[in-house]
């Protein structure tokens, strides 16, 4: 799994704390390394590679392996169709074949599912002034998925959280990912001391300003 070290968590905790200064927002940063388990990409892959090497089999059998299948060998290419298949079930567990073989749409909604349970199990939903705000990063999916309370979404225009979704992502795919959060959260911060400045008064510290980073 991806970690963070313990001078990039700093970093992070303390731009979370800075940004916090000057709103009554609570920003919340989580990194995931995949939003859900996509089991069925390995099923997917292994029938891919299942039938692939049957239809080759199959055409060039003559070429490949002279006594042919009819002469009662049939069961080396049931052994190599099993053979292949378990291996795209291994391969169906690799990021890059996962993001392959599933489609956009549904790795979009179990990002947006996880940080929806993640919002309500770190308790960002307990704030005073419904003042929480989840920044979710999930690495395998290359996505990044922000969840603000009602107290901050009914301030804020729609679109107002795309700029800061497409910088941690251009992080993310430039191995850059602690800087494009860091940035994102002091953007976020500047935003939201517009919208929901903070007073003496009201600026209380709810919600920890650590980074939470979970499988």
């Amino acid at each position: 799994m991806f970690q963070f070290t313990e001078s990039e968590r700093e970093r992070i905790t303390q731009a979370v704390r800075q940004a916090e200064r000057g709103t009554t927002g609570e920003i919340v940063p989580m990194i995931v390394q995949a939003s859900a388990c996509y089991r069925e990409a390995g099923y997917r892959t292994g029938l891919i590679l299942a039938w692939l090497t049957l239809a080759i089999l199959l055409t060039v059998e003559t070429y490949w392996l002279p006594w042919g299948w009819h002469s009662g060998n049939a069961g080396w290419l049931l052994l190599a169709v099993v053979a292949t298949y378990g291996l795209g079930h291994w391969l169906g567990n690799i990021p890059g074949i996962v993001r392959l073989v599933t489609s956009r749409e549904r790795m979009a909604h179990k990002v947006q599912l996880r940080a929806e349970q993640a919002f309500y199990r770190h308790g960002l939903h307990r704030t005073k002034g419904r003042t929480g705000i989840l920044i979710l990063v999930s690495l395998l999916e290359r996505r990044v998925h922000v969840l603000a309370d009602k107290g901050i979404n009914d301030l804020v225009p729609a679109g107002t959280w795309d700029e800061l979704v497409s910088g941690i992502l251009d992080g993310v795919r430039t191995r850059h990912t602690v800087d494009a959060l860091c940035t994102a959260i002091t953007k976020c911060g500047a935003l939201l001391a517009q919208v929901s400045p903070a007073t003496a008064a009201n600026n209380t510290d709810e919600l920890p300003d650590d980074l939470i980073q979970e499988p």
